[in-house]
């Protein structure tokens, strides 16, 4: 059948008409943020590459690492992931001058995994007034957990006052005549685990604990702070304190001849970054709080999740040091984000991936422990609510007892 000249064009245009209203609702499908295009998802963090807390380094190592093997295997829906991880030296001056630019000229679609509460302190209110996603801090801090004041910010590990409730409650049932000294980091993150403790002791606390001391990151030593808690004649020590002065803690304890339970938190119980620095032999007995597989611990040696990780660590991140339990922490934190661009599919706004995390449902993640979940909600930004105690047997950590939720 011919048609005419003006009849052809017609037809084209009715076709062409058509085929614009097909595409056009598939490409409505797709909106996109800062940092986002149909090949890239742009993400950016500070870690102290330098400074007081450069051990925590090799989380941010390790989640480049992470990120490239996703990349290579195709990305998040095509789209491949640019992290772009700059040094704060754990100083917030530093950390507020990185994060600006980050934002402002880098334009990242959402901060991932930023380190340390004082540095996190000082970029809170910006990144929040910007309404930038600030995801999965590395950092235990429960202000983190305030979807009404800072909607936009959202933390990773256990709260630090969850985690001194629990050693509380320990202590309160094992050793209710405690004499308690505690060494804390004078900022933010000090006084929050130290909140927990004291919150968690109850009216009884105050006469359990005999002494206090606290020490600043800028401090070459904390050797005189634990003389003096030493002198106290406290029998029981909580030791709230990042990886380069708990292992002068532990050591000093040791080499002084005090011997009290000792109590370390969490962030500062790596055995690679710790316990070797402080003398294995020095560190046994310590007890901490975990919420993630050891992977010093034998019983987790033939583990599927451990293997694949070992497998990872030897293939991408050969420089990383596999006995370092950082890194398994990192290696979580990297996949729970990949969970969170996965659910925001192509809707990669700032609005969607602060909305999919805060809809993240019993996410068993293979490295966390035994029982354990994440699970997030509008109103409850506390991703990891559980956790187990161990004790130190002088090679590895050795978990006891029940895993523990907040409630608890």
């Amino acid at each position: 059948m011919k048609f005419s000249p003006d009849r052809r064009a017609a037809l084209l245009a009715v076709a062409g008409a058509v085929a614009l209203s097909v595409a056009a609702p598939a490409a409505a499908q797709k909106k996109y943020g800062p940092g986002v295009s149909d090949t890239e998802i742009k993400l950016g963090q500070t870690m102290p590459y330098s400074g007081p807390a450069s051990a925590y380094g090799t989380i941010g190592k390790l989640q480049l690492a992470y990120f490239k093997m996703i990349n290579d295997s195709g990305g998040i829906n095509g789209r491949k992931i640019n992290l772009i991880s700059l040094d704060d030296g754990y100083s917030p001056p530093k950390a507020v001058e990185q994060v600006r630019r980050l934002v402002e000229q880098d334009e990242v679609l959402a901060l991932f995994n930023t380190l340390g509460t004082p540095s996190n302190t000082a970029i809170h209110k910006y990144v929040n007034a910007k309404k930038v996603p600030h995801l999965l801090l590395a950092t235990g801090a429960t202000k983190w957990n305030d979807p009404k004041n800072f909607p936009w910010t959202m933390g990773f590990n256990l709260s630090y006052q969850a985690e001194g409730a629990i050693y509380a409650k320990y202590l309160l049932k094992e050793k209710p005549n405690a004499k308690i000294a505690i060494l804390y980091q004078n900022d933010d993150y000090g006084k929050d685990l130290l909140k927990g403790v004291k919150d968690g002791l109850g009216a009884k606390g105050a006469k359990m604990i005999v002494a206090e001391a606290t020490y600043e990151v800028s401090d070459p030593t904390v050797d005189s702070q634990i003389v003096t808690l030493q002198g106290s004649g406290a029998d029981t020590f909580i030791n709230i304190t990042t990886p380069k002065f708990a292992a002068q803690a532990i050591r000093k304890a040791y080499d002084s001849g005090w011997k009290p339970l000792h109590i370390v938190n969490n962030v500062g119980a790596s055995v690679g970054s710790v316990l070797v620095p402080a003398g294995l032999d020095k560190s046994v007995g310590l007890l901490t709080l975990e919420y993630y597989k050891d992977p010093n611990d034998p019983q987790w040696k033939d583990d599927p999740a451990m293997l694949e990780w070992r497998a990872f660590m030897g293939r991408q991140y050969r420089e990383g040091d596999p006995k370092d339990a950082a890194n398994v922490y990192a290696y979580l934190a990297a996949q729970t984000m990949v969970q969170i661009l996965k659910q925001c599919g192509n809707d990669l706004t700032r609005e969607n991936v602060m909305k999919q995390a805060a809809s993240i449902k019993s996410l068993k993640l293979p490295l966390l422990l035994p029982g354990m979940a994440l699970n997030s909600s509008p109103t409850d930004f506390a991703l990891v609510k559980q956790g187990q105690l161990a004790r130190f047997t002088g090679t590895l950590w050795q978990g006891f007892g029940e895993v523990l939720s907040t409630s608890d």
